[in-house]
C-alpha cells in the first residue's frame, strides 16, 4: 500500500530533481556569477546560504504542498488499492463520487468506470489504480513546482539584497574589505539606506581622525592570543574516521515506495499486469520507462571519511577566542565627544569581531541596560540602532556589571573580553561584584576600562586588568583634525 509520505517524498521530490534544477538556475544568475567568480570566499558564503535554503525548502515541500482535498484523495486511492476485486467493483462508484468537485481525476475516473461496467475487464482495478496514481503524481508535482517557484523568487530577492548590502559594507571600509566574508555575508541580511551608509561612513571617518581609539581596539583584539592555556588551543586537522551514513544500496529497512526498474524490489501489485495478456505490454512499458512501483530500501553503510577536528599540538596553534562584551555608559554626562568615542570604539571592536569570527554584544547602560547583538543574524540592523541611540540619563554601573559578570561565568564566554566604556564618574563597586570579577580573571577572561573623562574614579578602575584614558582636550582634537 502506497503511503502519502512515499508518494510525496519518495517519488515527487527525490526523483524529479526539481530542487537541484532550481539551485542550478539560481547559481547561474549573472549577479551571483559576477560576485562568486571574483571572490572565492563570497562564493563559499553564497553556496552555504543556498544549501541551508535547499534543506529548508525540501522540508517545507514535504509538508506544505499536500492540501486537505489531496490528502483525502490519497486516502481514497490507498483504500482502492487495498480492496479485493469484488469489493472494488461494488464500492468504486461511491468512492469516486467523493472526488466530485475536488479532483480533476473525477471525470476521467467516471468514464473509465462506465466503460468497465459494459466490458467487465478482469484487470480493470490494476489499470484504474495505475491511472489514478499517475494523476496523483502529477498533482503533487505541480503543487510542489508552484511552491518551489515562490520560494525561489523569495530566495533571489534576498540574495540580491544581501549582495547590495555586502558591496555597500565593503565600500564603507576605507581600508579594504572585511576579511571574514562569511560573517560579513550574515550581517548583510539587513537592508541599508543611504542614511545608514552616511552614518557608518561618519564613524569610519571618526576612527581615522582618532587613530588612538583604533589602536586601543586592535590591542584589545590581540590580547586573546596572549593566553597560555592548552585547553584554549586548537589546530585544524583532518583524520580518517569510520562513520555510518545512509545508503540506498543497503537493504536494511523499507522506507517508502518510489518508481524505478529494479525488479528485485518490485511491489507485488505491479505483477498483476503480467497475469493479463492485454495489460502485459503496459508492464513492459513501465519497466522501460523506470516507472514500476518498487520498494525504497535504506540502511547504514560504514565508510572511512576525513573528518576535520581541532586537536592541541606542540606547534603553533590557533587560540579559541571568546566574545567581546561591551558595556557603554549612556548617561547624560557622556553626550558630545565621549558619546562619539564610545560608539566608534564599539564599531571598531565589531569589525575586529567579524574578522576573527567572534561574537560581539553591546550593552548600553544608564539607570537600565539594553543589549545589541552586533554579530548576530540581524547584527547590522542592531549596530545601526546602537549608533543612532542618543545618550541620556544617569550612571548606574552596578546592574550592568553584575549582569555581565553572570554571563561571563558561562561556557560561551571562555577567553572573553569585557570592555566598559564610561567616564567612570561612579562609586566603587560592592565587594561581591569585585570578588566575581577576580574569579573570572583566573579563568582567562579579561576586563578592560576605557576612561573618557579626566574626572573618572581611580578606585573604581582598579578592578580592571587594563585601563586606557582617552580624553583629549578641545585644542588637541582641533590639532588632530587640522
Amino acid at each position: 500500500m502506497v503511503s502519502p509520505e512515499s508518494l510525496h517524498l519518495g517519488m515527487m521530490l527525490a526523483e524529479t530533481g526539481m530542487l537541484e534544477h532550481a539551485v542550478t538556475e539560481v547559481m547561474a544568475k549573472p549577479q551571483l556569477l559576477v560576485m562568486t567568480e571574483t571572490s572565492p570566499s563570497a562564493k563559499s558564503a553564497v553556496r552555504q546560504h543556498i544549501r541551508k535554503w535547499r534543506h529548508s525548502v525540501k522540508r517545507r515541500l514535504s509538508t506544505d504542498c499536500i492540501t486537505n482535498d489531496l490528502k483525502q484523495e490519497i486516502q481514497l486511492y490507498q483504500n482502492a488499492v487495498s480492496l479485493s476485486q469484488q469489493d472494488f467493483t461494488t464500492n468504486a462508484k461511491s468512492m469516486i463520487k467523493k472526488l466530485e468537485g475536488k479532483s480533476s481525476f473525477y471525470l476521467e475516473a467516471r468514464r473509465m468506470l462506465e466503460k468497465n461496467i459494459a466490458k467487465e475487464t478482469p484487470m480493470f482495478q490494476a489499470y484504474f489504480c495505475n491511472k489514478w496514481y499517475e494523476h496523483l503524481a502529477s498533482a503533487i508535482q505541480d503543487a510542489q513546482q508552484k511552491e518551489l517557484e515562490a520560494h525561489k523568487d523569495k530566495l533571489l530577492k534576498e540574495l540580491y539584497q544581501r549582495i547590495e548590502t555586502y558591496k555597500t559594507l565593503e565600500n564603507v571600509q576605507e581600508h579594504g574589505a572585511i576579511e571574514k566574508v562569511g560573517r560579513l555575508w550574515d550581517l548583510a541580511s539587513s537592508k541599508v539606506t543611504q542614511t545608514d551608509v552616511e552614518l557608518l561612513k561618519r564613524f569610519v571617518a571618526f576612527l581615522k581622525e582618532n587613530k588612538d581609539l583604533q589602536e586601543i581596539a586592535e590591542k584589545l583584539g590581540r590580547m586573546a592570543n596572549d593566553v597560555d592555556d592548552p585547553s584554549l588551543h586548537r589546530s585544524p586537522a583532518e583524520e580518517l574516521k569510520l562513520v555510518e551514513e545512509p545508503d540506498d544500496s543497503v537493504a536494511d529497512d523499507i522506507v517508502g515506495i518510489h518508481q524505478s526498474d529494479n525488479l528485485e524490489k518490485i511491489v507485488p501489485n505491479e505483477t498483476i499486469y503480467l497475469a493479463e495478456p492485454a495489460l502485459e505490454i503496459l508492464f513492459y512499458k513501465h519497466f522501460a520507462d523506470k516507472r514500476l512501483l518498487t520498494y525504497r530500501m535504506q540502511g547504514m553503510q560504514r565508510t572511512l571519511r576525513k573528518v576535520k577536528s581541532f586537536k592541541p599540538e606542540n606547534k603553533q596553534v590557533e587560540i579559541e577566542k571568546g566574545p567581546f562584551l561591551i558595556c557603554v555608559d549612556a548617561s547624560g554626562s557622556m553626550s558630545g565627544f565621549p558619546e562619539q568615542c564610545a560608539k566608534a570604539m564599539a564599531y571598531a571592536l565589531m569589525q575586529i569581531a567579524v574578522q576573527e569570527d567572534r561574537d560581539c554584544s553591546v550593552m548600553i547602560f544608564s539607570t537600565d541596560h539594553i543589549t545589541y547583538e552586533l554579530t548576530g543574524e540581524s547584527g547590522l540592523k542592531e549596530a545601526l540602532n546602537f549608533l543612532s541611540y542618543s545618550f541620556h540619563g544617569g550612571t548606574d554601573l552596578e546592574p550592568v556589571l553584575t549582569h555581565s559578570v553572570d554571563l561571563m561565568g558561562t561556557d560561551k564566554y571562555r577567553n572573553a573580553d569585557l570592555v566598559v566604556i564610561s567616564d567612570f564618574i561612579a562609586p566603587v563597586q560592592p565587594k561581591e561584584v569585585q570578588d566575581k570579577v577576580d574569579a573570572l580573571k583566573q579563568q582567562h577572561n579579561r576586563f578592560h576600562a576605557i576612561n573618557l573623562s579626566k574626572y573618572g574614579n581611580p578606585k573604581l578602575m582598579e578592578m580592571f586588568d587594563h585601563t586606557w584614558d582617552y580624553h583629549p582636550s578641545l585644542m588637541g582634537r582641533l590639532l588632530k583634525r587640522f
